[in-house]
């Protein structure tokens, strides 16, 4: 990489940052909207920094603020944006200090403020320096690298588990892959990602799941385009075998619905373990994410029903025929997987919770309707907050006679992997190296006066 290239990137990257921070853009449509202006060579390196500056966004801050004695002005903040990324590389990155401060420096002009070069360079020094990574945090936020709000609400949730929580929220997350069984099983889709060079491991209780050692591209991957294989966390593998239990999947041609179903992951999985004559309707209310799930599921060589709908509104699509099984991935914080989208900790507010906790109730009461007598719901969220997840469906256990939780688990070998809660089970990030991911089954009495539900239908 030549020097002014290096340059471009870490400008690009800064562009990107100030999109998030000042903006409130998503990290993946600002990257979406400015890989393109660097070589295709350089693009691993610009995502690293993007990534690596927001995950780690409050200690730079605190940074910054230490070694800028006057701040900058609005319309400067793409230069407050680049010290980020010059203190990330400087701080978590193995490359040369010098090489750094140049870069760095060069790309303050790529960003059309040469008067501010002298600044980026004076700072970058002083930061090395005077080892000022060295120095405490000066409160929570830049300790954690989360804001208050957040910090408070996961404390105040898993007061045993917070720290480990936050931890694993400033990690890289792993790359997981889900086997398709039809064409290969995990083990010896392992033993084909070694015969190509790449190392990999399987993990109990997960059946499909493959955890590369490093991350890969896609097309490095064995049978990729061919559908053998696709990338999901194998935390979200769980929904899917979950609520093809055995009651469900013995049902003759059973009918599952999979609302808010983009981009098509758990749709995918649905079809690959599910028995051929599973009919499947995949919903999701908006009309840009429906080609996603087409395309997954034509690289898989399967096929479902799909309709862009609002799963809440039924009267608009429901044909009226109920269905023996439902998945709600419901719209939620994602707080679960922070690891994978770090800008969350800068774009969600606490105020956000009650609001989503309106359109998640919303969305139980309208599928509710929808689903057979003894059929079974499964209400999922990648979030680790309470107001999401157990308060959500023990309200709504609470308010209808007509269910009842299967409290329990499908799969005894995931035990380990899952918390319970006072309804439903939660899995935290970065447990065996997984997302965060809540899970609750609502199963509907065949008769409101019916106190107990057979194990059987389980």
């Amino acid at each position: 990489m030549t020097k002014s290239a290096g340059a471009r990137v870490r400008a690009v990257a800064a562009e990107i940052v100030d999109a998030v921070v000042s903006r409130g853009q998503s990290l993946d449509a600002a990257i979406a909207a400015n890989e393109s202006r660097v070589a295709p060579d350089d693009r691993a390196l610009l995502r690293m920094l993007s990534y690596g500056s927001l995950r780690h966004h409050w200690r730079l801050q605190c940074w910054i603020d230490r070694i800028v004695s006057k701040a900058l002005r609005k319309r400067d903040r793409v230069i407050n944006a680049l010290l980020a990324v010059g203190l990330y590389q400087i701080a978590e990155m193995r490359i040369p200090d010098h090489a750094v401060v140049s870069e760095t420096v060069e790309a303050a002009r790529h960003l059309q403020r040469p008067k501010l070069a002298g600044l980026v360079n004076a700072c970058l020094r002083r930061f090395v320096r005077e080892r000022i990574a060295a120095c405490e945090p000066r409160d929570e936020q830049s300790e954690w690298n989360h804001p208050s709000w957040m910090i408070e609400t996961i404390r105040k949730d898993w007061p045993d588990d917070w720290q480990a929580i936050l931890s694993a929220n400033n990690d890289r997350a792993p790359m997981w892959l889900r086997a398709n069984t039809r064409e290969n099983s995990a083990q010896e889709y392992l033993d084909r990602l070694r015969d190509a060079g790449i190392e990999a491991e399987l993990i109990e209780g997960i059946p499909e799941a493959v955890r590369l050692a490093e991350p890969q591209a896609v097309l490095n991957l064995p049978g990729f385009v061919a559908g053998d294989v696709s990338v999901q966390d194998a935390a979200a593998q769980v929904a899917a075998s979950w609520l093809l239990c055995d009651s469900l999947s013995e049902r003759t041609a059973a009918r599952v619905l999979d609302a808010c179903a983009a981009p098509g992951g758990k749709t995918g999985h649905l079809l690959e373990i599910g028995p051929d004559d599973l009919s499947l309707l995949a919903v999701d209310s908006e009309e840009s994410r429906i080609v996603s799930i087409s395309d997954n599921l034509q690289r898989i060589g399967r096929d479902a029903t799909i309709i862009a709908a609002d799963a809440s509104k039924p009267e608009q699509w429901w044909d009226g025929v109920p269905f023996d099984g439902i998945l709600l991935d419901a719209p939620c914080s994602a707080s679960g997987v922070i690891r994978r989208h770090p800008d969350i900790k800068l774009l969600r507010r606490a105020s956000d919770l009650a609001g989503l906790a309106v359109s998640q109730q919303a969305l139980l009461e309208a599928l509710w309707t929808m689903l057979a007598p003894s059929g079974t719901l499964l209400y999922v969220t990648c979030s680790v907050f309470a107001a999401e997840n157990d308060e959500v469906t023990g309200q709504f256990l609470e308010s209808h006679d007509d269910a009842i939780e299967n409290d329990v688990l499908q799969n005894n070998n995931i035990h380990d992997l899952m918390r319970r809660k006072a309804c439903g089970y939660q899995i935290l990030p970065g447990t065996a190296g997984l997302d965060g991911f809540y899970y609750a089954a609502l199963q509907k009495r065949r008769f409101p006066e019916d106190t107990d539900v057979p194990a059987e239908h389980f």
